[in-house]
């Protein structure tokens, strides 16, 4: 009788309700690749498609206001301008469109704030605009550095003083508001439709 009576205990806990770890098992699980889904927002420091001299992008403006339409339209190599010479050897002088895009006005971000304008030399050595003598490079219709108003555009420009090493098929970079990275192949010689204006703006 008592064999018996364990034999029934058994069965009967074998029948009983599942534990706290088969309800687990029995849960659905989510697929790895739907926990991972990666997001369609962009992210910082993001790189754009790299653009050719005369190739426009659109970019946000300082501390993410408004639109603009960047387009590098003009490229000339001096030794000397505004009666400055290089003090690396090369000024590279770059002319470029900033046009409006929305209804609000729009600037480029200081370089002091991370973005701005730098030249990636064919090595990958980053260079701004504060070296040598690049600063003192100065031309009027290109010396605009006010916010660009809605619907208007304006005529600016960026100086690097390089070694003929860097200078020579390098990589013009704009990071913008949203800290994205804007790229520009640059060609080694003067290039561009106002190489004979720029030319005539850089001599004393």
């Amino acid at each position: 009788m008592a064999a018996t009576a364990a034999l029934l205990l058994a069965a009967l806990t074998a029948c009983g309700g599942s534990s706290d770890n088969d309800d687990t098992a029995a849960k659905p699980k989510k697929s790895a690749s739907a926990e991972a889904a990666p997001s369609e927002e962009p992210t910082a420091g993001q790189v754009e498609e790299s653009l050719k001299l005369g190739e426009p992008a659109t970019t946000t403006g300082d501390g993410g206001t408004g639109v603009l339409e960047i387009t590098p339209d003009t490229i000339v190599f001096a030794k000397e301008a505004s009666g400055e010479t290089a003090a690396n050897g090369t000024f590279v002088v770059i002319t470029m469109k900033d046009k409006a895009m929305t209804a609000v006005a729009a600037d480029e971000p200081a370089p002091i704030s991370g973005g701005g304008w730098k030249w990636m030399a064919p090595d990958g050595e980053m260079i701004d605009t504060q070296v040598g003598n690049a600063f003192n490079v100065t031309m009027d219709k290109y010396n605009n550095a006010d916010p660009v108003q809605p619907g208007a555009y304006q005529w600016r420009s960026q100086v690097f003083d390089l070694t003929e090493a860097q200078a020579k098929g390098g990589t013009l970079i704009y990071i913008d508001g949203e800290e994205k990275a804007h790229r520009w192949e640059m060609p080694s010689t003067d290039s561009g439709p106002s190489v004979a204006e720029v030319k005539k703006q850089l001599e004393f």
